[in-house]
């Protein structure tokens, strides 16, 4: 599915109170670019308060619903100006605060939240085997949780770009143990690519959720060898998040 754009005027007199557009406002191309929705959806999850952010667009290109999932430690009117705010600041998109709809959680959140091993959780990598046998290659990957082990691993074709993929998918697997049924992760793309006169490994991972999908990057220099450094890598893209998947 190609990814949905929002059309981002830098005029804001092309769009009405509601944010969308004006009539003829389309005709002033050179007044116009795109933003990325799952762009947008990461700045505001990037707010202190918000969860998960889902946003829907019309046919117009403009913004119609935006649709969160917050803590309850800040009033929602609060939570929608600084909604706004992150929009105009980060994409110079204004919105109707009318069209934002905040969901709080539950107060006993907060005291998952408040435990250091909810909010601070950073896999350790404890061990990274790969081997071929004719044309087929297996990974395996074992992660240090919140005090537990977790071996991930995956099997499938022993082409070069394969192998690097399976190392990745490996490691997915150990978090997926670790987290939350109710999310999955999606390996989109992994490569090693040059960085000056060094090399890095550079993975995209989807997370999939009932709010919808979020992609995110990660990156690590190869010091030790290629298989590391895509694991480090994939666990780089996805350590943010941590926090909010566990199943304790």
């Amino acid at each position: 599915m190609p990814s949905q754009c929002v059309v981002v005027f830098a005029d804001p007199g092309l769009c009405n109170e509601s944010g969308r557009v004006k009539a003829g406002g389309c005709r002033v191309e050179q007044e116009m670019s795109q933003v990325r929705v799952e762009e947008i959806e990461a700045a505001l999850a990037e707010v202190g308060e918000i969860k998960a952010a889902r946003v829907v667009i019309g046919f117009d290109g403009a913004i119609c619903e935006i649709h969160v999932l917050a803590l309850p430690t800040k009033q929602p009117k609060q939570l929608v100006r600084d909604i706004e705010s992150t929009l105009m600041a980060r994409f110079n998109i204004p919105v109707d605060h009318k069209i934002i709809s905040i969901a709080l959680l539950g107060r006993d959140v907060l005291k998952a939240d408040a435990d250091p091993r909810s909010t601070v959780v950073r896999p350790r990598i404890i061990s990274i085997n790969a081997s071929i046998a004719g044309v087929q290659a297996a990974s395996s990957v074992t992660l240090e949780i919140d005090g537990s082990e977790f071996v991930g691993t995956a099997s499938g074709p022993a082409s070069k770009t394969g192998r690097a993929r399976l190392v990745a998918e490996a490691t997915l697997d150990a978090v997926s143990q670790y987290t939350d049924a109710s999310v999955s992760f999606a390996l989109e793309d992994v490569a090693i690519v040059p960085l000056g006169r060094e090399k890095a490994a550079v993975s995209c991972i989807a997370l999939v959720s009932s709010f919808g999908e979020q992609t995110f990057s990660g990156s690590a220099l190869v010091r030790q060898n290629d298989n590391d450094s895509i694991v480090r890598a994939t666990l780089d893209a996805i350590n943010r998040r941590m926090g909010f998947l566990t199943t304790a």
